[in-house]
């Protein structure tokens, strides 16, 4: 583990109810790119599943975009040149949810780095219920 809840609260400025990476898996650099890998434990204790849906709770799709870009923003402050900043959510394209999460799922999150430039930088990032993929999209992020 590179990181557990209590060393993502250090970085992230997000907290409960808000805060949806409990881990990092790993960081790593894969041909001048980096890659993180988070995971967020669903417990049917989150508070949105008193309103979506009572009878057949399911975690609601913008939530687990929203997962997958706090996992990307932990990537870049986890880089020297902007620890300290805060990287703030600017769009998503190309977004395709292809399954649900469920409480008892553990969602894996992956998201790959493409570039940043001028504060404006671009991801790519996937989730996963064990092997299924059930949310992927093109990021864009902006640091301040």
């Amino acid at each position: 583990m590179v990181y557990n809840s209590d060393q993502i609260k250090q970085i992230l400025p997000h907290r409960y109810p808000f805060l949806l990476v409990d881990r990092i898996e790993s960081i790593e650099e894969i041909d001048d790119k980096k890659k993180i890998v988070g995971i967020k434990c669903v417990s049917s204790n989150e508070p949105f599943f008193q309103g979506h849906f009572p009878s057949y709770q399911v975690m609601p799709g913008v939530l687990v975009l929203e997962a997958l870009a706090q996992c990307g923003a932990v990537l870049v402050l986890s880089m020297p040149e902007y620890k300290g900043k805060l990287v703030f959510f600017a769009g998503a394209k190309e977004v395709r949810w292809r399954g649900q999460v469920v409480p008892g799922d553990v969602l894996r999150l992956e998201v790959t780095q493409k570039a940043i430039r001028k504060g404006i930088g671009f991801g790519t990032a996937s989730a996963y219920v064990g092997d299924k993929l059930v949310c992927q999209a093109e990021l864009t992020f902006a640091i301040q």
